[in-house]
């Protein structure tokens, strides 16, 4: 998914049940994405407050939408480079293309991984099938020693896994005795978790993790302290159990992402991940010159998606702020 905007987003802090940890609460801001059909999602990453989780470094949160109103997805070839890519719906169906000639579809509760280290363009498009579409479109940093790696797209479907309570799809790392068959470049955990009606679900989790919880239904509570629909509750490192509560009457489900602290500083424009602002301007004369870094994709009924001016300024490196074990 194309990334149009990045500006920062509400943070409030929050209590755990405990009197040395707290949970972040950061609230999520509706950005239309580019194009002339724009659809508007709920975006947690990156913002002001916390760049990234791990090296979850972009959350888009979407639906759901009636496609007959909101016109669905459309999203031009466009480019990508430094990160990978995790496409995860709840509802619908969309078509990728890549310029490693990928034709794939996203399906509900199937994992498509793409990479786009040194460079690779891709499209989305909604399916005409497509009735309500509902998901979440969500980056990760790639290392430095991995960065410019090539080209690559993996398809998963992960298993159920019942847990007391509720259950869990893995499909990045491992969780509740569970483990995803597609590897990542730094330690990842990615998981779709559904809590039955005033449950609590009690998972172990590695205390190296920072973790983060996006609530796409019910009101959860994350080790005490509670979240809304489309809020994002962060945890940093030093946990080895997560509890979760649906305190709502219908099923509660939501994302959980996790892995150690990303030390490195990224520089992260439009759809580009570098560390320096050289980097970012090399990739973007590459996409407009039409550069073979990128690829092409074949078979989208279309033009591509030209890449926006560059900022007068010298684009900064992000960073997140010093972790935190207390309430503020």
């Amino acid at each position: 998914m194309s990334n149009m905007e990045t500006h920062s987003a509400e943070m409030v802090c929050a209590p755990e049940a405990g009197p040395e940890r707290s949970i972040e609460i950061l609230s999520a801001r509706e950005v239309p994405l580019g194009g002339p059909r724009a659809m508007t999602v709920r975006r947690t990453l990156p913002q002001r407050a916390r760049t990234l989780i791990g090296a979850w470094c972009f959350a888009d949160h979407y639906g759901p939408d009636d496609v007959a109103l909101t016109g669905g997805m459309r999203v031009p070839p466009h480019p990508h480079t430094g990160l990978q890519t995790v496409s995860w719906l709840f509802s619908g169906e969309i078509e990728h293309r890549d310029s490693l000639g990928n034709h794939a579809l996203v399906r509900p509760g199937e994992l498509n991984l793409m990479t786009g280290g040194f460079g690779i363009c891709h499209s989305e498009v909604s399916t005409p099938r497509t009735t309500v579409l509902h998901g979440l479109q969500l980056w990760v940093a790639l290392p430095e020693p991995h960065r410019h790696t090539g080209r690559d797209f993996q398809h998963h479907v992960p298993g159920v896994v019942t847990l007391d309570g509720g259950e869990a799809r893995v499909f990045l790392g491992s969780l509740a005795g569970d483990a995803s068959a597609v590897p990542t470049f730094p330690p990842l955990l990615g998981a779709e978790v559904s809590i039955e009606p005033n449950a609590t679900v009690r998972l172990s989790v590695d205390e190296q993790f920072e973790h983060g919880v996006i609530v796409d239904r019910g009101e959860v509570r994350m080790n005490g302290t509670s979240l809304k629909a489309a809020e994002l509750g962060y945890a940093a490192p030093g946990l080895t159990m997560l509890a979760l509560t649906n305190a709502s009457p219908q099923r509660a489900r939501m994302v959980l992402l996790g892995g150690p602290p990303f030390r490195e500083e990224i520089v992260m424009w439009w759809n580009f991940i570098g560390r320096t602002h050289e980097d970012i301007v090399q990739a973007r004369d590459a996409w407009q010159s039409g550069s073979d870094r990128f690829g092409r994709v074949e078979g989208y009924d279309g033009d591509r998606l030209p890449a926006p001016a560059l900022p007068h300024a010298t684009i900064a490196p992000r960073k997140n702020r010093a972790e935190h074990h207390g309430p503020v």
